[in-house]
């Protein structure tokens, strides 16, 4: 089966992002879609478009015999439509489910309507059988424009989707799930949303494909800029991909010693909770810092037996004015309620501070160490913080729930408030800084859904960041996130990553990189 030539390059996969990835949400990328309709020939992008989804639909499924194509009322039908012509030229035994009133459809996918019928696309009004037999199934049927959940026969087509032993394409953006936050339209059922193996983000990729529930409907996800390259407006949020820790970390040189990485002091492990801070100081050491030391809130001073390069402290040594401003300090893991009364002195002192767990908690309860941790800034000591969504929602004063129905605006509003770099953890990652883009993090999955799995995080964060690499933090976060999720990638997605296997994975793992070419 073969397809005629394109000027433009084709689709081309995204995940996993060996590069950065400009993001536009839904208001940007009507604009660059008008933008591009008005410099276009009549109906150029939608045939580009269409033949976009055909050839990627080839791509995925070589040994389709039998595509079942799902076309909405709106121009992602007419997408649809055009892919159905190109398919059926091509030899595939091609279905269209029309679920829309012909003569009301937009006048570029009236014309595919009638090119395809001419073409002799077997088409059927409303949903018939065509799913019954389908090796490949194109959901064709609602793109950026959707709002809320599908209704009557759209609902219909996304449970026969679901339900489906079908491979199943989405062209642009699943159908009924939100473009910008990547939750399920309307009241977030698991079955409101078309769960598809492959995603075709059309002329620009939508945040929502990357955050929240947006990875598990979109499956793969695909770009194809319909041969107008780079958009011309600004991005909403950005995709970090390799490239992010293959810039940022240079190869050690032979003048270098253990003093030219800093210091790195891990302060946590109340009583019952000693395994969050040794992960974290493990994960920081793994991670390049010259000397990590460890304080643990138990008490407990003796040497890690696994690690005896980690260099124990007593509390009152750790918390000495001179040992925090020139250290990075990592706080919370496994802090219990014990760590609030460490913070002051912390927020005071610590040249680079990066704060999880328990320290958070206490945090969200205290407004004068939110005053604290704001008036850090003033002072040019950075800080990242390491929240869960829960974590992140008790700082913000909202529930979880509305936490994740708008990831990257709540976290850019909470960096914003607190004046820190934050990593709001969870499925697509959001990095945010005061005054700059989100950037949302392209690998990982639910291995990470372990104990301990944050304590390395925050661990190796610091040591990284300990190196004296980027100062406020934000490109060090990025940099992490988007390893420790790579790390994840590489195992059984039927089990967890334990913590302690994570952070010889992410050495593992960053060992296999390629260097940067810089």
């Amino acid at each position: 089966m073969t397809l005629s030539p394109c000027t433009c390059d084709g689709p081309q996969a995204v995940l996993p992002a060996e590069r950065g990835w400009p993001l536009h949400g839904t208001e940007a990328s009507r604009q660059i879609e008008q933008a591009a309709l008005a410099g276009a020939a009549p109906r150029a992008l939608m045939a580009r478009a269409g033949l976009g989804v055909a050839r990627l639909a080839l791509a995925v499924a070589p040994g389709a015999r039998s595509i079942w194509i799902a076309a909405g009322p709106g121009n992602n039908g007419g997408d649809g439509l055009v892919a159905a012509r190109h398919l059926h030229v091509a030899g595939c035994a091609v279905r269209v489910s029309l679920l829309g009133e012909p003569d009301r459809l937009p006048a570029d996918a009236r014309q595919a309507l009638a090119q395809a019928q001419q073409a002799g696309v077997a088409i059927e009004n409303g949903l018939g059988e065509g799913d019954a037999k389908a090796d490949l199934a194109i959901d064709a049927l609602l793109g950026l424009g959707s709002h809320r959940a599908p209704q009557g026969a759209l609902a219909e087509a996304v449970r026969r989707l679901n339900a489906g032993r079908a491979t199943v394409l989405a062209v642009d953006l699943p159908t009924g799930l939100c473009a910008d936050s990547g939750q399920r339209l309307g009241d977030g059922a698991p079955g409101s949303a078309v769960v598809a193996a492959h995603t075709l983000s059309l002329l620009t990729l939508k945040p929502g494909l990357f955050t929240a529930a947006g990875r598990d409907h979109a499956g793969r996800v695909w770009f194809d800029d319909l041969g107008l390259g780079s958009p011309s407006q600004p991005a909403t949020a950005h995709l970090v991909g390799a490239d992010s820790l293959q810039s940022l970390l240079p190869a050690r040189t032979h003048a270098q010693h253990k003093g030219s990485f800093g210091d790195l002091l891990v302060l946590g492990g109340a009583p019952g909770m000693g395994g969050a801070a040794m992960l974290a100081a493990r994960a920081a050491l793994t991670a390049g810092a010259g000397r990590v030391y460890l304080a643990r809130l138990d008490g407990d001073d003796r040497p890690d037996p696994l690690r005896p390069e980690i260099m124990p402290r007593r509390l009152a040594t750790a918390l000495a004015p001179e040992l925090l401003s020139r250290s990075t300090v990592v706080c919370g893991c496994g802090g219990g309620d014990a760590v609030r009364a460490l913070l002051p002195d912390l927020l005071r002192h610590a040249g680079r501070l990066v704060l999880d767990a328990d320290a958070l908690n206490a945090m969200a309860a205290d407004a004068a160490l939110r005053l604290a941790l704001q008036a850090r800034a003033a002072r040019g000591q950075p800080s990242v913080l390491t929240p869960h969504p829960l974590e992140a929602a008790r700082l913000l004063r909202i529930d979880t729930a509305q936490m994740q129905a708008q990831r990257l605006q709540h976290a850019q509003a909470l960096a914003e408030q607190l004046q820190v770099t934050l990593v709001l953890k969870g499925s697509g990652s959001v990095i945010a800084t005061p005054g700059q883009l989100p950037w949302i993090n392209s690998s990982g999955n639910a291995r990470l859904g372990s104990g301990g799995s944050g304590d390395v995080l925050a661990g190796w964060l610091g040591g990284l960041w300990s190196q004296g690499l980027a100062n406020q933090g934000r490109e060090v976060a990025a940099a992490t996130v988007w390893l420790h999720g790579r790390a994840a990638e590489g195992g059984d997605l039927r089990l967890p990553l334990r913590a302690a296997d994570l952070i010889e994975t992410m050495a593992s793992t960053l060992a296999a990189l390629p260097p940067s070419a810089d």
